[in-house]
């Protein structure tokens, strides 16, 4: 499971290193996609898989009749990269996806269960005291959905 949350550095050719944590779990080969929230998101290989199947799973198997379907998928797949995970750890993240979300300086690499994201770490310390403030009652609303 990824979880934890890091501060490093991107250097001036768009690498960033991975935690050895996430480096462990993830393996020399990783998906770099855009992300919701204003990160990106980072996958296995074979969460990717799951995350592909998913997104293109209907009755018919024609995720291209709707046009949600055709939106969202071109959004995760089309902007999504094969990256490899260098000798001492970094990933390179190319330059469409630095600039989506305004990566410089100072980024945050956050677990989130089967991903991890990479925010700038001033959007994700806004959106940590967001959420944080709202914790008690997301997890109220979540408690009382039914399953």
């Amino acid at each position: 499971m990824l979880i934890g949350e890091y501060i490093h550095t991107i250097d001036e050719k768009n690498r960033v290193s991975l935690p050895v944590k996430f480096r462990k779990e993830m393996g020399k080969k990783i998906i770099i996609t855009p992300g919701l929230d204003n990160c990106l998101f980072i996958f296995t290989t074979k969460e990717w898989e799951k995350v592909s199947k998913r997104l293109s799973d209907t009755d018919s198997d024609l995720s291209f009749l709707t046009a949600d379907k055709r939106s969202f998928n071109r959004f995760m797949f089309g902007r999504a990269s094969d990256v490899e995970v260098d000798s001492i750890g970094r990933i390179l993240i190319p330059d469409f996806l630095k600039e989506r979300i305004g990566l410089k300086g100072k980024v945050a690499l956050v677990g989130v269960q089967d991903r991890v994201e990479i925010w700038s770490e001033e959007s994700w310390t806004k959106y940590k005291h967001i959420a944080e403030g709202q914790a008690d009652a997301l997890a109220e609303k979540l408690g009382s959905e039914k399953k």
